[in-house]
């Protein structure tokens, strides 16, 4: 199914193997403009081996390549501009699709191994809120693209359960809480408690002394903090785990912050010995300037222990006990420099593995042109959002498809999937403007489109009474008209490829918008159900797209509903 590597092959043999399969290959484009063929070979790069034009070396190539999968080779200059035999490949491709139904696009890069996904990892005792969506849908996108590409993902929540806020919190409460009403709606009142401090500590400074000490309690082991903290930790986790729930998202480990306390005197030690550590303003530090990089701070004046610290002994118990191939950090773009250091201080004690652990930022979640802050109180409530996404599509299913089966169930999929998709269609880069009537409109780039697109190729298939088993009696005479969606098709394992690379899902979902686009813009051109011969071949075509569709949404962690 490899065309580029079939053309590399060809183009091998004619050039008497005097440039490596691997590098032609490389070579080998897609024209942006489909009149100038599926793909295209520069011979530029051949003019200095041949010491000839390479206009003269693209015309000697063209007359001489010959092979069933090519239809047509026009030379275009120093091109090669190589046209597929629309009937061969597309049976090729359906035929495929069809034997290996979700198996299809599946490949090995690298020789697999584990990949630790650092994921989420949202604030104890604080609400889940949009900001902390995006961590959580492009790791776990990622997750289910690694899988496809031969490795074994490990979902990583690193919760906040451990620092000074801890201190501030628990300072708050012990001024201001009441037991009963934070039993009753837990993360709402430590979250105005948490407000509350903020606010009185800006016209009382001494207050921030107090959160201060109390965390230092805390560190210290003293009876009441750390009862006080279980038991923030314990009704937070409750929380999200139904937002999970409701997201369908799920994780290997819950090791958070907290987990690696009794772990960082190692790390400690081990920079003690390979003499890294200096001090620096009464605090120990390990210089990275050769590295362009500020100090890294590793231990506070006061002896308490930093994120740095913490980052070092929670890679080192991955790798010891994961054993990864590759560790990716799915956090926002703002802690760079963060994981420059993380990776660079790791380098210097000697473990050549870091060069396997990934920063994987991504740009913020906006409201209203403004980052969404926790500590001013300006956060906009992921479940609040999910469940009026649902809503939405519940009063959407009751216009237009009051006798749909499942109403609740096919609600809860395309709710959900409008919210994962708005975020993941984006270049995980990009800053993203929060706004549901744009997540859920049922035409142009969103899921629903994509959802509504599958469930009416779904319906077809039902009305021509498609058989899977059942192979089509005859492929068609042409494939023109289809050629837009079965090259689309062809495209599906290079998107996934290019998504595992580049560590982006929006590569999977700007690919499942063009499918569905090309796939709608067929179905109004072509009669798919009219009784002729090639009424199964075109079945045959709709059922391809419905199993790539319904896995590129999965690699998303969208579900796929056979009727909306």
């Amino acid at each position: 199914m490899n065309f580029k590597k079939e053309l590399a092959t060809v183009l091998f043999e004619l050039l008497g193997q005097e440039i490596s399969l691997t590098e032609l290959e490389l070579m080998i484009e897609k024209p942006k403009i489909a009149s100038r063929g599926d793909l295209a070979f520069p011979c530029f790069t051949l003019a200095k081996l041949k010491r000839k034009s390479p206009n003269l070396i693209a015309l000697e190539l063209g007359e001489k390549i010959q092979s069933p999968t090519f239809e047509k080779i026009e030379v275009v200059g120093a091109y090669l501009n190589i046209f597929l035999n629309k009937k061969e490949v597309s049976e090729k491709i359906v035929g495929e699709i069809i034997k290996k139904k979700a198996l299809f696009g599946s490949q090995e890069l690298e020789g697999g191994g584990n990949v630790t996904i650092d994921m989420s990892s949202p604030n104890i005792a604080k609400p889940f809120s949009m900001g902390h969506l995006r961590s959580t849908v492009i790791g776990n996108a990622l997750a289910f693209i690694v899988e496809k590409c031969g490795y074994e993902p490990i979902k990583i929540n690193h919760l906040g359960d451990w620092g000074t806020q801890f201190g501030k919190l628990i300072t708050a409460y012990k001024l201001w809480g009441d037991a009963e009403k934070v039993k009753q709606n837990p993360i709402k009142e430590l979250l105005a408690l948490y407000i509350k401090f903020h606010e009185v500590a800006e016209m009382d400074p001494s207050l921030e002394d107090q959160g201060r000490s109390w965390f230092k309690k805390l560190e210290d082991g003293d009876e009441e903090a750390l009862q006080l903290w279980q038991w923030f930790r314990d009704e937070s986790l409750k929380e999200f785990s139904r937002i999970y729930d409701l997201m369908n998202v799920q994780f290997d480990s819950y090791a958070g912050e907290a987990f690696y306390n009794d772990k960082m005197d190692r790390v400690v030690k081990l920079l003690e010995e390979k003499q890294l550590l200096i001090e620096s303003d009464q605090a120990q530090v390990v210089e990275l300037t050769d590295e362009q990089l500020p100090p890294c701070l590793i231990k506070k004046s006061d002896g308490a222990t930093l994120y740095a610290t913490r980052d070092l002994a929670a890679a080192l118990y991955r790798k010891e006990n994961y054993k990864f191939a590759k560790s990716l950090y799915v956090v926002g773009h703002e802690q760079s420099l963060h994981f420059k250091q993380l990776i660079a201080v790791l380098k210097k004690m000697g473990y050549a593995w870091a060069e396997k652990m990934v920063h994987v930022p991504f740009g913020m979640m906006l409201k209203d042109g403004k980052k969404m802050s926790t500590r001013k109180g300006k956060v906009v409530l992921l479940e609040e959002v999910l469940t009026e996404s649902i809503a939405m599509a519940r009063h959407n299913i009751e216009e237009k498809n009051p006798n749909l089966a499942n109403k609740d169930g096919v609600a809860k999929q395309v709710g959900v999937g409008a919210v994962i998709f708005h975020d993941l269609k984006n270049n995980r880069m990009n800053d993203i403007e929060f706004s549901l009537e744009e997540m859920l409109r049922f035409e142009g780039e969103t899921g629903p489109y994509v959802q509504y697109t599958f469930a009416r190729a779904c319906s077809i298939l039902r009305k021509g009474n498609w058989q899977t088993d059942v192979p089509p009696a005859a492929y068609l005479s042409g494939w023109e008209k289809e050629w837009k969606v079965t090259s689309l098709l062809m495209e599906f394992p290079n998107a996934i490829k290019r998504a595992c690379e580049n560590l982006d899902p929006s590569q999977v979902a700007k690919y499942v918008v063009d499918l569905a686009q090309a796939f709608n813009k067929y179905y109004a051109e072509v009669k798919v159900l009219e009784e002729n011969v090639e009424r199964s071949a075109r079945l045959a075509l709709v059922y391809s797209v419905t199993v790539v569709l319904k896995e590129g949404l999965r690699l998303l962690g969208i579900e796929a509903p056979e009727e909306m």
